[in-house]
C-alpha cells in the first residue's frame, strides 16, 4: 500500500511538473509573438508554433522513415501545404519516393515536394528544404525530435505562407526531405532524379535546428564556396535579435558542417547553398527534444532571418 501511495504521488508530481512546463512555454510563446506583433508580419506566428508543437508531438511516434509516425507526417505536411499554396506547380513525382539498403536492410522513404512559380525567373529554381524525419522510438521512449527538425519543416509552411503576398522571383521548390538520419537519402534522391532539370537548380537554402540556442546564435554555412553569395551575406541587414554567423564550412578548427545536412548533396552536384542551424544542445538526439524546449523568441527571429535572406538572394543572385 505504501509503495502504491509513493507511485501515485510520484506521478502527480510528475504531471504537476508537465503542466508547469507547458504553461511556461505557453506563455514565452505568447509574449515572443506579441512582441514581434508591433511590425509587420511576415507569416503566421502562431500557426508557426501550432504546427511545431503538433508535428512534434508523440503522435508522430518520432517520425522514423518507414515507419507509421513518417506517414503522418507526410500526411501533415501534404495537406498543409496544399492549404497554404493556391497554384501549386505540378513537378515530376521521380524525387519523392525512393528506396536504400543499410546493413543489408532495405527501407522506402518518400519525400514531400511543391512547387511554386517565379514572377521573373520562372524556369530557375531555388530548392528550399527541411527533412521531417527523425528517430522513431527507442527502449520505449519517443524521440519527437521538435528542433531536429520539425522546426525547419515548420519553417517551410512559414515560407509558402509568405509567398502568398510575396511572390518570389524564381520559382521555388518546398522540400520536405526523408531520410536523412539514415545519411541523408532523401537529398540525395531528389538530386539524382530531381523534378526539374538539375542545371535549372541554382541553389539550395537548407535548414536543420533552428529552433534554439542559448547564445542567440544562427550559423549559415555555404559562403565560403560562392563569392556571389558571400558578398549578398555580407551586405545582409539583420535586423533581429539573433547573430547570424558565418562559419563551420572547414575553414578554421571547428566542425566542418559542409556535408552534415541535406545541403551536402546538392554541394556535390556544384549546386550552391545555404545552410542554416544551431549548434548542438543537450538534448540533441535524445528523447527530450520537445516541443517546449524550443525558445519561442529565438525561433520567430530565425525563421524571419533566413526569409529575409531568401529574398536578398531571390533579388541579387545571378546564374553565371
Amino acid at each position: 500500500m505504501k509503495t502504491n501511495t509513493t507511485q501515485i504521488l510520484g506521478g502527480l508530481l510528475s504531471l504537476l511538473l508537465l503542466l508547469i512546463t507547458n504553461t511556461i512555454t505557453a506563455q514565452a510563446t505568447s509574449k515572443a509573438i506579441n512582441e514581434t506583433s508591433k511590425k509587420e508580419t511576415l507569416f503566421d506566428e502562431q500557426a508557426l508554433f501550432k504546427r511545431l508543437r503538433e508535428l512534434s508531438s508523440e503522435s508522430y511516434e518520432g517520425r522514423r522513415t518507414g515507419e507509421k509516425g513518417a506517414e503522418l507526417a507526410r500526411a501533415f505536411i501534404a495537406l498543409t501545404f496544399n492549404e497554404l499554396i493556391e497554384n501549386p506547380l505540378y513537378l515530376s513525382s521521380s524525387s519523392r519516393t525512393f528506396g536504400f539498403k543499410i546493413k543489408e536492410k532495405e527501407y522506402k522513404g518518400e519525400n514531400v515536394i511543391a512547387g511554386i512559380k517565379g514572377t521573373d525567373f520562372p524556369e530557375k529554381y531555388i530548392v528550399i528544404s527541411a527533412h521531417y524525419d527523425h528517430l522513431g522510438v527507442k527502449d520505449g521512449k519517443i524521440y519527437n525530435g521538435a528542433d531536429d527538425n520539425a522546426s525547419g519543416v515548420c519553417a517551410l509552411f512559414a515560407f509558402a505562407e509568405y509567398f502568398k503576398k510575396n511572390p518570389p522571383k524564381h520559382s521555388v521548390i518546398l522540400a520536405a526531405f526523408d531520410a536523412e538520419e539514415f545519411g541523408l537519402q532523401g537529398a540525395k534522391h531528389f538530386v539524382k532524379e530531381p523534378p526539374v532539370k538539375k542545371e535549372d537548380i541554382i541553389l539550395n537554402i537548407n535548414m536543420d535546428m533552428i529552433g534554439r540556442n542559448v547564445n542567440k546564435e544562427l550559423y549559415v554555412v555555404g559562403t565560403r564556396y560562392n563569392k556571389e553569395l558571400k558578398n549578398i551575406l555580407k551586405t545582409f541587414n539583420n535586423t533581429s535579435e539573433i547573430k547570424l554567423l558565418e562559419g563551420h564550412d572547414g575553414s578554421d578548427k571547428k566542425q566542418n558542417w559542409t556535408y552534415a545536412s541535406d545541403h551536402g548533396p546538392f554541394h556535390k552536384e556544384k549546386i550552391p547553398f545555404l545552410y542554416f542551424g544551431e549548434e548542438d544542445h543537450p538534448d540533441y538526439h535524445k528523447h527530450t527534444d520537445d516541443f517546449h524546449k524550443i525558445d519561442p523568441m529565438f525561433y520567430l527571429n530565425a525563421v524571419e532571418v533566413i526569409i529575409a535572406v531568401f529574398d536578398d538572394v531571390d533579388k541579387e543572385f545571378i546564374v553565371k
